[in-house]
């Protein structure tokens, strides 16, 4: 029983003892007055009546007239006259009348019994009679049973109301306690809330501002290892002049783009370059030049933003050479990011030197899954080493023959796409992801899709989701892998989980469909976790909206492919996530590579200051297995556990 109902029972109890023991006291009282005002009733009527009779007494007649008179004028229960020399009685009346109105057993529990007076009627000096009246407690028990109504009612009036406030006033002051308890609730969940008003109950104050020390105390903690892990994500991955990637975190992201098949793998990188930078720099002077270089990678990042497929890929790599890893650009997007480019450093002016147009030159190449990339940055090198020999255009884009066959024919890929979501021509796919310290315990499987295309072959997602991108259907294919998924759950009590594109968290319409179909299969949630990737991150507030719908729903949400944007962490900590995917491209050949593993341990450190776990994806070697198992990361998804496959 909560404390809020042991004290709200104790002070009822407590109201009851006290109107009872009053109404009882007041009850006693009561009788104990109305017995001696029965008595003086029975007295005063036998000295009026022995007075009345002392000239009559020998007149019968008159002596039961006399009686007579006075029984019928009050409540009396007998009224007789004794001759005291044969003690002989001459006149009796007596009768009971009922008591309607009081009930029998209040009668037994009053016990009020009737009262009697008597007195001497004289014929001269000689004692001739006795006058003897005994009153009928009829209108005591009447009277008493209406103040005991009226008290009764008083009491439930007051104890009613009592009660009313009192539960009132305990809720006010043990709502501290209420919400120390979301407090604890939400640590659990990784957020961090401090009361604000402090209760004015000293107890409870101290309590509550242990509390907020704590909370504050944690947060502080999170936040300086967030802090910490940030500065090493900068210095690892970070050029110290631009604030562009540099060109470690570039060949990470360009292994991951062309080796891994789930993400959008084929696309087109570009390398621009300053031709002459040292001869500038002698020129302009090493400020001047350091300003140039700045300006030029904002127009770099403020040209690729208007591609989303660019977003965090915007890197330099060394002294004036710049690389844009776009994934998913089409090679008529790829001309006319070249195009605008080459026409935003055209607006560029170095202080006192020549326009900068004409001492940059912008290579582009293609890339697609399978090609390593050496094969790619070699390519990339060659179209700008032909734009640097070209006089007129600053810009060159090769071919490949590589690339006819992949699919860039915008028809082909409509069709094939609108015909496989209208026939539900996706295949569901599973990786196992399993705990560090046992792998051969499963956590969870993450749920990949394959389109069959009309020859019947398998096609994985880092070919279609581009194109489901570019036509505007990714918040149809997230609808249909969750009908999938959904029906696949019905027959197995794995647990899954499943991506959600931008594309649907930015559709008011198709996001409440989802949360639709998310309450009809409410009982599924424990075992389906929906997961988010990095570069698809709405704005904070729309997030937490997102994630406290779906634990109302018994559902949980968690980031995928984390890593780029570290700054972020801060807020995740009031997002109550279930778990945490570090990109693949942090965990690649972390057995090797120092700067990957102080930076993952720094992410550790992090995510354990608020109990979020952490999955290593694509861990595809032992060395990998072994590092990340020492530095305590929970799980882990990779080909050495397995391949995407379907079930049976």
């Amino acid at each position: 029983m909560s404390l809020f109902k042991q004290l709200l029972i104790a002070i009822c109890l407590f109201l009851v003892v006290a109107f009872t023991g009053s109404f009882m006291v007041s009850l006693e009282s009561s009788r104990t007055q109305y017995v001696n005002q029965l008595r003086s009733h029975a007295q005063d009527a036998a000295t009026a009546l022995a007075l009345s009779l002392t000239p009559n007494i020998d007149d019968p007649a008159m002596v039961e007239l006399l009686v007579s008179s006075i029984f019928d004028s009050g409540y009396y229960a007998s009224i007789r006259v004794v001759d005291l020399k044969t003690d002989k009685t001459l006149v009796e009346r007596s009768g009971i009348t009922a008591v309607t109105s009081v009930p029998d057993w209040f009668v037994k529990l009053i016990g009020l019994e009737p009262a009697g007076g008597d007195a001497i009627v004289s014929r001269g000096w000689e004692q001739a009679a006795r006058v003897e009246v005994v009153s009928h407690p009829m209108f005591a028990l009447a009277k008493l049973w209406q103040s005991a109504l009226g008290s009764l009612g008083w009491l439930l009036l007051c104890g009613a109301v009592s009660a009313a406030l009192g539960a009132l006033l305990l809720r006010r002051q043990l709502k501290p306690l209420d919400y120390m308890v979301q407090q604890s609730h939400a640590i659990a969940r990784r957020e961090f809330l401090s009361l604000p008003d402090l209760p004015r109950t000293p107890e409870l104050r101290r309590v509550v501002l242990a509390m907020n020390q704590m909370v504050e105390k944690l947060k502080a903690l999170f936040q300086e290892q967030a802090e910490r892990s940030e500065k090493l994500r900068a210095e690892s991955y970070q050029d110290n002049l631009t604030g562009l990637a540099n060109r470690r975190y570039f060949e990470m992201q360009l292994n991951a783009r062309v080796s891994n098949p789930e993400q959008a793998s084929s696309g087109y990188l570009l390398l621009l370059r300053i031709k002459d930078l040292a001869g500038l720099n002698q020129r302009l002077g090493g400020q001047n030049t350091d300003a140039l270089l700045i300006a030029v990678g904002q127009q770099l990042s403020r040209e690729c933003a208007k591609y989303p497929e660019t977003q965090n890929l915007v890197t330099r790599i060394r002294g004036g050479e710049f690389a844009v890893l776009a994934p998913g650009l089409v090679r008529e997007e790829a001309l006319q990011l070249a195009q605008h480019l080459d026409s935003a450093m055209a607006s560029l002016h170095a202080t006192g030197a020549t326009d900068v147009a004409t001492v940059a030159a912008i290579g582009l190449a293609p890339f697609v899954h399978g090609d390593t990339p050496q094969t790619v940055l070699a390519l990339a090198d060659q179209a700008l080493a032909q734009a640097e020999g070209q006089a007129d255009v600053n810009w060159v884009c090769l071919d490949r023959e590589a690339i006819t066959h992949v699919g860039d024919d915008h028809h082909a890929w409509h069709d094939l796409l609108e015909q496989a979501l209208v026939n539900r021509q996706f295949k569901l796919h599973f990786q196992a992801v399993v705990a560090t310290q046992d792998t051969s315990l499963v956590l969870h499987y993450k749920v990949l899709s394959r389109l069959i295309d009309d020859k019947g072959q398998s096609i994985p997602a880092g070919r279609f989701l581009p194109w489901l991108e570019r036509f505007g259907w990714a918040a149809r294919l997230d609808r249909l892998m969750l009908e999938l998924v959904l029906e696949q759950m019905a027959g197995h009590q794995e647990s899954l989980a499943l991506n959600l594109s931008s594309a649907t968290l930015e559709d008011p319409q198709a996001l409440n469909a989802l949360f639709e179909l998310l309450r009809a299969h409410s009982d599924l949630g424990p075992r389906l976790t929906l997961e988010i990737g990095e570069e698809q991150l709405p704005e904070q507030a729309m997030l937490e909206t997102l994630t406290r719908r779906l634990r109302e729903l018994g559902f949980s949400l968690s980031l995928q492919h984390f890593g780029g944007r570290f700054s972020m962490i801060g807020n995740l900590s009031r997002l109550g996530l279930a778990y945490l995917k570090i990109d693949g491209s942090y965990i690649r050949a972390i057995d090797k590579e120092g700067d990957k593993r102080l930076f993952i341990e720094a992410v550790q450190r992090a995510a354990h200051s608020i109990d979020l776990p952490l999955i290593a994806e694509r861990v595809e070697t032992e060395g990998e297995l072994s590092v990340i198992r020492e530095m305590g990361v929970y799980g882990a998804q990779g080909r050495l556990f397995g391949e995407p496959k379907a079930w049976a």
